[in-house]
């Protein structure tokens, strides 16, 4: 199990920070040699105009793009914190626009270096941001605001800021979750988000179970819709479903025992019931996930009984060979792939290896937890994932790596992370 939350220790992110020196780039040297000061605006013209000022970073996907190498290379910490001050800035901007786009900034910053101090600094007034963005802002801006607390959460780390970030965020991410009348990709984004930052921060064992609840209302919905109505197409709510599911997945990983065993006697004989969903990533999701329960549960009783054995292990077989002609190739293609592993996971308690490779290391993928775990914020964090398995303390420390290896300048420009290995 990768899970192992240290909370009493100080948390550092990694050679990358050195937000110290912060306060001195409040302001920035015009060409004219004036001081020019980053306001708040109210503006629409004079926001896009700051925003390009930013230009290298108000493409949301120029911090994921360029990664670490080229940010140390081209920007210096001053300018990239004065960037980025300007974009908290402009959160509170009129335009809806301006705001998402500068929330997309600070999240595609924050995936793609430490900057622990930085934001030690200021994560009140970001969660502050991302509050009223998460309140008063619609679909696009709620999933920008959601997608920056993760990261958030995850460059902080577990301890008493994490937590005051959840416990400031959760109720309104709750709230969203289960609205019906919100966008559906928002409550999507709030469902990852919401898993997890309660896996990072959460030290209140009935906010862990809390959590676990609001997700579980929102993906046992499927569990009526396919027992009481004929198979029908994947449906916008679908994608909803699979969010909080592995979102739910995710937090079992931390469940105490005895609740665990609650959960598993819960859901064991329900969750096969997604399998035969039309959406393949329902059914994926649903494979993967009863691969992890089995993992879990054997590891609680190495001689656990499933009941149903014979009727599952046949659908995750034929799942696993489906020549479905009415379904696309590239779905039947990832699906066997998917199977194939959920099958011997069940079948003989076997799990493929895999290799993620980070720098000059390499993690071994040995274990459904783990996968799942590396999935989840593989997706979360993007290309930056690579560079935060080197440099972040939380997560080396839940994947069981170790301090963050020491390298130098000339090392650093040596071992550039080709587009393969980014999107592994």
């Amino acid at each position: 199990m990768p899970k192992n939350k240290k909370r009493n220790t100080p948390h550092r992110g990694g050679s990358g920070g050195g937000g110290g020196s912060g306060a001195a780039a409040a302001t920035a040297a015009t060409a004219g040699g004036q001081h020019r000061s980053v306001q708040p605006f109210s503006d629409e013209d004079a926001s896009i105009e700051t925003m390009s000022h930013c230009s290298g970073y108000s493409d949301p996907s120029s911090f994921a793009e360029d990664g670490p190498e080229v940010l140390d290379e081209e920007a210096t910490q001053e300018d990239l914190e004065y960037k980025l001050k300007g974009f908290i800035d402009l959160t509170l901007d009129k335009s809806a626009k301006t705001r998402q786009a500068a929330l997309e900034s600070i999240k595609n910053a924050l995936a793609s270096k430490m900057l622990y101090e930085f934001i030690l600094e200021r994560r009140m007034t970001l969660t502050d941001s991302i509050e009223r963005c998460l309140k008063k802002g619609k679909g696009d801006e709620r999933r920008a605001a959601a997608a920056l607390a993760s990261v958030l959460c995850i460059q902080l780390g577990p301890g008493i800021e994490s937590e005051e970030v959840l416990k400031t965020l959760g109720p309104i991410l709750k709230k969203i979750i289960c609205d019906s009348t919100a966008s559906i990709q928002a409550r999507q984004t709030c469902a990852t988000c919401f898993g997890v930052c309660c896996f990072i921060a959460t030290d209140d064992i009935t906010e862990l179970y809390s959590t676990l609840e609001c997700l579980e209302n929102i993906f046992t919905k499927s569990y009526l819709k396919e027992k009481d109505t004929p198979a029908v197409g994947s449906t916008p709510s679908t994608a909803l479903h699979i969010s909080a599911l592995l979102a739910w997945t995710l937090l079992l990983t931390i469940c105490p025992i005895s609740e665990l065993k609650k959960k598993l006697e819960m859901h064991f004989h329900k969750l096969p019931s997604l399998l035969s969903s039309d959406d393949v990533n329902m059914r994926i999701a649903a494979g993967e996930s009863l691969a992890l329960l089995f993992e879990l549960a054997r590891g609680m009783e190495s001689d656990f009984f499933y009941e149903d054995m014979e009727s599952l292990t046949q659908m995750l077989r034929a799942l696993a060979t489906d020549g479905n002609k009415h379904r696309a190739k590239v779905d039947k293609r990832k699906q066997r792939s998917v199977f194939r592993d959920v099958l011997r996971a069940v079948e003989e308690r076997d799990f493929p290896t895999e290799t993620v490779k980070f720098g000059p290391e390499r993690m071994y993928i040995d274990c459904w937890v783990k996968k799942h775990t590396y999935d989840t914020f593989k997706e979360v964090l993007g290309s930056g994932m690579q560079y935060h398995l080197q440099s972040n303390e939380f997560l080396r420390n839940v994947f069981e790596l170790g301090p963050p290896v020491m390298l130098d300048a000339a090392t650093l420009k040596t071992m550039k992370i080709s587009r393969f290995e980014r999107g592994q």
